[in-house]
Parts: structure tokens; C-alpha cells; sequence
């Protein structure tokens, strides 16, 4: 209907001046006007120029003081032509921002005299206000001062109005022609092909889609970490248990316990099955007696190590649980080095805020060998992190209650323009090592940090919620870029 009222108009007349007034004239909508002439100015029929018209328009508030008058005029009503009412009163007789807005603008215009007892100052008012906002809204225009007047008290905004002009294009007809998009069998069959007009074919259109699955940015990054440790010679772990014994999470890595770690309020235990079903008994009773009395140049804690708290089931809180695993089954074997690595998902009873989260991942690595020191630590970790991109890196004393020496690691980051913590790592002491059943010689060097940080700092997302968990925006997923750590 728009269309045809467009052509037909411009069939007779040069030009449509106006396409606001030319919608109202002809009883469209505008927007519906709108489309119709863009749609024709794509192909050519009309020329189209673009019109902005700037405006004023009211603001509720705007709306509300037009309908019912402006809060000084109110308040002024609101007062007993003889004599006088307190304040109290008259704050009852009138809303809150009507009796606030209303004493300031009537104690300015001097209608009112506001001490304890309001009363008038003069008999008669007239509300300029509400027939300054009428008169707005109804389209008229107002003065300049009047209108710094309402935009200051926030009663009229600024809108701007675009619409077009229109002529007739290179192409105009007044009527459109269709034009065939596909040349079909029928037309071959009949011969009208020939004098049929086809559509031109556009090179430049974007086709639809392609529907795909798409990557988390998390296991983006953790395959890049993945492919490092591959080529630094490292075996994965199997790290699909979840769940895990207290046995296996602490007790066996000497962590005493009343250690805090070990508390509901950081760790979260199952209510069922609350107990493991099985533990290597003799290595318990080994792993018993170093804790109480010690052994192996050791004090232990010296105190009653009880096996219900061995036995009590947990969601792991750490990767190093599955390392523990991996040892104590390797010490059953004549003895040969091994590299082993892990990344994958912990569980710890903390309060979720933008870099904390009640679940993350680990990533984690150790070298078991012989003679192995401090030094050789350092290098591994020098090697890793120069894999990552990080080659400033510092080290600083630390406690692990089963690893001795312990140590931070920090690297420079360029962008912040100081030194960040990265990690941690130190070797396994020997109260977890040799109760194993491993030679006094065999050393075992370690390290962890978590999988969200570096991918935070790779992704620019400065809130832990915005990367893992359930309020994680979909097109995060489908926009995310490859992950490029390693690649140079």
C-alpha cells in the first residue's frame, strides 16, 4: 500500500518533500513508509534524501506535571488562602517530590512564606510551567529561555526526528517490476525466459552461517598446555575420580589432620557415601606412624592420627590427590623416571566473588627421578614457563606441608608493569615419599597453577563468573579467538 502510494504520488508531482507528513496525509505509519522507501532507493526507483528534525518531547515527570500542574502550584494550592498550615500538614497533603520540588520552587518565585507555619505571600498564581509543557506537547515552540528552563529541572529532552525527501530515481516506474531470482524449469518449458529480468547476482552477500559446535576458551588453553607438556616429554594422569578419600587428598601427603585445609568450611565432604570402602593397609599403617611418631630423619606431628578421618569421602581439592596415586603406584615397580602431568577440575568450599570459584582447574607437573635438587626444579620451571611466553621469572620461599623447600613463582607481566604470582611448586618431602616404598635417592619435583587465570589474562575477562559456570554468555563461546600460547 506504501509503495504504490509512493510511486503514484511521484507519477504526478516532482517531489515528496516530507516523508513524515506525506505518512499522515495518506494515513501510513511512517515507519512502514520508511522501509518502502528505502526498498525502492536500493533499486533505483527514487532518490532518497535523509531529513532530521530536532525536537522536544516531555519526560514522565514532564508528563505527569502537564496532566495534574507544576509541584510549586500544587504546594500552593495545597496552602489556606487565610492564615496558615505547618509543615507537617502540608507534607501530608501532598508526594514526597511534589512537597520537595515545590517549597524550593515556591519559596524562590516568593508565593510562599516557608517557616515552621507555611503561608501566602500572595493570592493569585499562574502554573507557566504546566502551559509551557502543554504547549510542548502539543508541537509549538518556546522561547530558549524557557526551554534551559524545563531541561534543567529534567521536564523536556531533546529527540531527533528522521525521515526523507524524495525524487524520482534513474529507474522509476510507476509500478515496480518483479524480477525473477531463479530461472526455473517451467520458464525453459514455456520460453519466457527471454523476456524475463533477472536479479543481479551479489557477490558481496554474506551467506547464512555455518551451524557448528564451538569451543570453550578454557579447553582451548588447556590444550595448548596440554601440547607443552607433550613435547617436554610428560605422560597425562588419569584424573577422572571426582571423588577422592581423605586418605589419598591429605593424609598421604603428610598433611596433618587438624590442618585448617581439612575443615568443612574449605573443603566439601559427602554425606553419601561418606567413607571410602578400601585403603592399601599396610601403607596405611605406614603412612599412620609417620604422622604420629615420625621417621625418615622426621618428628611426624606427634599426635593420635585417627582413620575415620582417613576414611571420610571428599570432592577433591586438589590434582595432587591423583599424583599421590600415580606414585605410590609407580613405587611398587622397579624403579624408572617418570614424567607426569594433569589438568583438570578441583573442588574448595570458598565464597564466589570475580576471581574466586567454589570449582576451577588445576594444572599440574612433577619429575620423579633420582638425585634430583632444587636446581633442577628451577629448570624445569624455566623451561615450562619460556613454553607459556614467560621468561623473567623469580622465586620466592614458601610453605607446603608436603613439599620442603616450597617456592612461589612469580614472572614479570608487560602489561601490568610488575611481578605476578604464577604458581606454586618444591619437592616432596621424604614423609610422603619413602613410606611409598620408593630408594632414599628418588626425588620428586612438582608444580601447579590454575587453568582460569592464564586464560583470563589471554581473553581479557577480568570476572571468573564470566568465563566458567552457569552465567556464561553463549557468544562467548561462538566468538573467542585460537588460543595462542606457545606459538611464536
Amino acid at each position: 500500500m506504501a509503495e504504490d502510494a509512493i510511486l503514484g504520488y511521484l507519477a504526478a508531482a516532482e517531489e515528496i518533500p516530507d516523508s513524515g507528513k506525506f505518512a499522515s496525509q495518506h494515513g501510513l505509519q511512517h515507519s512502514e513508509v520508511v522501509n518502502v522507501i528505502k526498498s525502492l532507493h536500493g533499486f533505483r526507483y527514487i532518490d532518497a534524501q535523509d531529513i532530521k528534525r530536532e525536537s522536544w518531547v516531555l519526560t514522565d515527570e514532564g508528563k505527569k506535571y502537564a496532566a495534574e500542574g507544576s509541584p510549586e502550584v500544587q504546594l500552593f494550592l495545597a496552602v489556606p488562602q487565610e492564615g496558615s498550615i505547618s509543615k507537617d500538614e502540608l507534607q501530608k497533603k501532598l508526594q514526597p517530590s511534589v512537597f520537595k520540588i515545590g517549597c524550593s520552587q515556591a519559596g524562590k518565585n516568593k508565593w510562599v512564606d516557608m517557616g515552621k507555619q507555611v503561608s501566602r505571600k500572595v493570592q493569585h498564581v499562574e502554573d507557566k510551567v504546566k502551559d509551557l509543557l502543554i504547549r510542548v506537547q502539543n508541537g509549538e515552540e518556546i522561547g530558549k529561555d524557557d526551554v534551559n528552563s524545563l531541561k534543567a529541572r529534567k521536564l523536556i529532552v531533546a529527540q531527533t526526528w528522521k525521515g526523507y525527501s524524495v525524487r524520482k530515481g534513474p529507474n522509476y516506474a510507476p509500478k515496480r517490476k518483479k524480477v525473477a531470482t531463479d530461472l526455473t524449469r517451467e520458464n525453459l518449458q514455456r520460453g519466457d525466459w527471454k523476456e524475463l529480468e533477472f536479479k543481479e547476482y551479489n557477490f558481496n552477500a554474506k551467506g547464512p552461517p555455518s551451524e557448528s559446535g564451538h569451543l570453550h576458551p578454557l579447553l582451548k588453553v588447556k590444550q595448548q598446555f596440554k601440547n607443552i607438556f607433550v613435547q617436554m616429554g610428560f605422560e597425562e594422569m588419569p584424573t577422572n575420580n571426582f571423588v577422592e578419600s581423605s586418605f589419598w587428598n591429605f593424609d598421604a601427603l603428610f598433611q596433618p589432620q587438624q590442618h585448617p585445609a581439612r575443615d568443612s568450611h574449605d573443603t566439601f565432604f559427602l554425606e553419601a557415601p561418606s567413607t571410602t570402602r578400601e585403603l592399601p593397609e599396610d601403607y596405611v599403617e605406614l603412612v599412620k606412624r609417620v604422622h604420629e611418631s615420625g621417621g625418615y630423619g622426621s618428628r611426624g606431628y606427634m599426635y593420635d592420627w585417627k582413620r575415620e578421618e582417613a576414611n571420610k569421602n571428599l570432592l577433591r581439592t586438589h590434582t595432587t590427590a591423583v599424583s599421590t596415586r600415580m606414585l605410590y603406584a609407580l613405587a611398587k615397580q622397579p624403579f624408572a623416571p617418570k614424567r607426569y602431568f594433569s589438568i583438570d577440575r578441583v573442588f574448595r568450599n570458598e565464597s564466589v566473588d570475580r576471581t574466586h570459584l567454589a570449582e576451577f582447574h588445576q594444572i599440574e607437573g612433577l619429575v620423579c627421578d633420582r638425585g634430583l635438587n632444587l636446581g633442577d626444579l628451577i629448570g624445569v620451571l624455566d623451561d615450562f614457563f619460556s613454553r607459556l611466553g614467560m621468561s623473567k621469572l623469580r622465586f620466592k620461599p614458601a610453605y607446603n606441608p608436603y613439599t620442603e623447600p616450597s617456592m612461589e613463582i612469580f614472572s614479570y607481566h608487560e602489561g601490568l608493569k610488575k611481578w605476578v604470582e604464577i604458581g606454586n611448586s618444591g619437592m616432596f618431602r621424604p614423609e610422603m615419599l619413602l613410606p611409598m616404598g620408593f630408594p632414599e635417592d628418588v626425588r620428586v619435583i612438582a608444580w601447579g597453577l590454575s587453568l582460569e587465570r592464564p586464560t583470563m589474562i589471554l581473553y581479557g575477562i577480568d570476572n571468573i563468573r564470566d568465563l566458567f559456570g552457569h552465567k556464561v554468555d553463549l557468544s562467548l563461546i561462538k566468538r573467542n579467538p585460537i588460543c595462542r600460547i606457545g606459538l611464536n
